[in-house]
């Protein structure tokens, strides 16, 4: 019996074998293509952005670290990618640049 079954699996034409084969990765093609505009591109864009703020990035802007901490910038050291950010009245402590989570208020122009 099963050789009657493997005969009639191959016993059909080249060309509709290959097509089904292909037929075969669709689904799998689709979910990367999906899970492209799904999820992929949504965080480059969002990485983007977060590396345009933290360029843009000045003395007295008021922000928001990755910990939680609110304070305002008080200075920056570019070579070192450190922010010195003043959290209360006397105290100052040195961030790096990445840490900061969002820009709460730009300094009044």
């Amino acid at each position: 019996m099963y050789h009657l079954l493997f005969a009639m699996g191959t016993s059909g034409s080249g060309s509709s074998s290959g097509s089904s084969s292909m037929l075969g990765f669709l689904p799998l093609i689709l979910i990367v293509v999906v899970m492209y505009f799904l999820m992929i591109r949504p965080q480059a864009k969002k990485q983007k952005d977060h590396r345009a703020m933290l360029e843009k990035l000045e003395k007295g802007d008021r922000v928001l670290t990755s910990g939680g901490i609110v304070g305002t910038i008080a200075g920056i050291k570019e070579n070192e990618g450190l922010l010195i950010v003043k959290i209360a009245e006397n105290v100052k402590i040195e961030l790096s640049k990445n840490s900061v989570a969002q820009l709460l208020k730009k300094k009044s122009e």
